[in-house]
């Protein structure tokens, strides 16, 4: 009878580990997927405003990746017993355990961005996306390869001591002991195969990305290619060659909701209307001559990375208002982007602040059609939605207009934390 109870109660243990690996792994299974979406650029596009469900989904899945660990945490103290003397075994445990905490926790920080600020975000989006690339091949292959071990413990490459001689002994014989499994089976061996081939295509796009997140030298941080055709090249004032910033700090991440647009002199314009008593409209040619500004500002992405000592020059947005002349009516600043699809906008008021920025060259080189240029809002104290790429047409308007990621679940509110509200 003894014997029996033992061995229900290892078998109702063995049933509560199969499900909590089962549920780990499609909970990761899917975070991976949806997080390597969200990040690419051919989905962003695609995706419209289903990437705002996704990344709740996203999040949503993250949370319940808290479920497991909870249920693990509940039968640990039971499972730690079974790992006396395996101390391979018990470095796998904390390896896995720390990789979904450092997740959840990263995770959640970037999720209330608004309550921990930009260096706390950009530290998290740091430690989360290293935990993705180290973590992930990890926590996949042990979520299904444990899965599958404690179903079917008779096919594992590495049999427990303990295990041998519960079996014996249920089977009244110690012949179990005599014939020790292999340390690699076949199947171990094609998993290393399998694994040693990620390791190798995935290892240089880690090298990459860590050596942008570090700001390395050999990372290749250099300036972003440019596909614009634009002639003449504006000249910098002297604050920003060399830039008084002494040159940004931090990596762009590139994201568009269209492909990205280039430009020359001949599909190039700028025109600011609406609500205007003088309305304005220039060529290249003529815009570069206009009288510019430099200001030195901090860039924030709401997705939690951010571009420090930027060194931008430009025209104040004030200024070409003020060339407008702006008719009382007007309460609203609709701005276009060149991409023909993204708009935004900006109270009256808001588009009044000394640094919001029509901005022509970053770190004194024009900027590229990568990153919004050759014409770009900036909107320093607001994160970087705000900041309209490919900027062509300014429209003073009556009411306000949500724009494109306010109209798909953006907070019109694109305020910095700490920063005043107007």
């Amino acid at each position: 009878m003894l014997k029996q109870s033992l061995a229900r109660v290892r078998k109702g243990y063995g049933k509560k580990l199969v499900s909590i690996h089962a549920w780990n792994a499609w909970l990761v299974l899917f975070l991976a997927i949806s997080g390597l979406m969200l990040l690419g650029a051919f989905w962003r596009e695609w995706l419209g405003e289903g990437r705002v469900w996704l990344k709740w989904g996203h999040t949503l899945a993250g949370l319940a990746l808290l479920a497991p660990v909870i249920y693990y945490l509940l039968l640990a103290a039971k499972h730690w017993k079974r790992l006396k003397g395996k101390t391979a075994q018990k470095a796998n445990v904390i390896t896995v355990l720390t990789l979904l905490f450092g997740w959840i926790v990263s995770g959640i920080v970037l999720w209330q961005y608004k309550a921990f600020g930009p260096r706390a975000a950009n530290a998290a989006l740091l430690a989360h996306d290293l935990f993705t690339w180290i973590g992930l091949p990890i926590i996949i292959y042990h979520s299904i390869t444990r899965t599958r071990w404690l179903k079917e413990p008779d096919k594992r490459s590495i049999r427990p001591e303990q295990e041998t001689k519960d079996t014996a002994v249920s089977n009244g014989t110690e012949k179990g002991l005599q014939h020790p499994q292999p340390i690699y089976t076949r199947r171990g061996f094609l998993k290393a195969a399998v694994g040693a081939g990620l390791a190798v295509t995935l290892g240089p796009t880690f090298v990459r990305w860590m050596g942008r997140s570090l700001q390395l030298p050999s990372a290749g941080e250099s300036t972003v290619a440019n596909a614009n055709r634009l002639l003449p090249d504006p000249i910098p004032l002297p604050q920003s060659s060399p830039p008084i910033g002494g040159g940004a700090e931090g990596h762009f991440r590139i994201y568009t909701v269209t492909d990205i647009p280039s430009f020359d002199n001949s599909n190039w314009f700028f025109k600011v209307d609406g609500l205007v008593d003088n309305k304005l409209s220039w060529n290249w040619e003529q815009f570069v001559k206009l009288q510019r500004e430099v200001q030195v500002s901090d860039f924030h992405c709401i997705t939690g990375w951010s571009v420090y000592k930027n060194t931008w020059e430009g025209i104040p947005l004030a200024k070409l208002m003020d060339m407008a002349d702006v008719q009382s009516t007007a309460t609203s600043v609709k701005f276009y982007s060149g991409d023909g699809v993204y708009t935004d906008s900006l109270t009256l008021e808001q588009a009044r602040m000394d640094d919001v920025l029509v901005a022509v060259m970053h770190d004194g080189k024009p900027i590229s059609n990568e990153l919004g240029g050759p014409v770009r809002l900036i909107v320093p104290q607001m994160y970087a939605y705000k900041s309209v790429k490919w900027l062509n047409r300014i429209e003073l308007i009556e009411g306000d207009h949500v724009g494109y990621w306010e109209q798909r679940g953006y907070d019109v509110d694109a305020w910095l934390p700490g920063k005043e509200k107007i």
